[in-house]
């Protein structure tokens, strides 16, 4: 990638019930102008009064797809972010419904990297899920067996490359 840093300086909203998520999630996003919320109704009230870049969506336990649906109407990049709820069916379901991306937490670690992509997909035009296979396509092989894609084919057939 070329030396542009697109995630300096965004505005990020990060929601999840786990307190040690949400501190992690800053940590590694310090570069960023973040706010966190731990519940549905906090996260909706700051999308609904505030400007967000990206809005980093946990799944389960503050009804993440819901806040993806608010996400979008603001025109705030949704990032979901889940172990609970990982399953290459959840994963469709985010693409199925305008998430930029779909991130395992136990990847989360990577999160800046991952933001990078996504951005830098929108500025060129691209599906901001441009490198989500080579991102995460090994680690689905290890969590959910070698035929994970072949169970929707047809979606994966047609699932955005390099």
């Amino acid at each position: 990638m070329a030396d542009k840093n697109f995630v300096d300086g965004k505005s990020v909203l990060i929601v999840d019930d786990e307190p040690d998520v949400l501190e992690s999630l800053e940590e590694l996003l310090s570069m960023c102008d973040v706010t966190k919320a731990s519940n549905f109704e906090d996260a909706k009230r700051l999308m609904e009064s505030k400007d967000f870049d990206i809005a980093i969506l946990d799944i389960m336990g503050v009804d993440g797809y819901e806040l993806l649906k608010i996400a979008k109407a603001k025109k705030i990049i949704p990032v979901m972010l889940t172990a609970h709820a990982l399953s290459p069916e959840s994963t469709v379901k985010s693409y199925k419904e305008g998430a930029a991306l779909y991130v395992p937490k136990d990847k989360m670690a990577e999160i800046t990297t991952y933001l990078e992509d996504v951005l830098e997909a929108r500025e060129k035009g691209k599906s901001t899920w441009w490198r989500w296979l080579e991102r995460f396509g090994s680690y689905y092989d290890k969590k959910f067996e070698t035929d994970w894609r072949y169970r929707d084919k047809d979606f994966w057939k047609g699932f955005p490359y390099l």
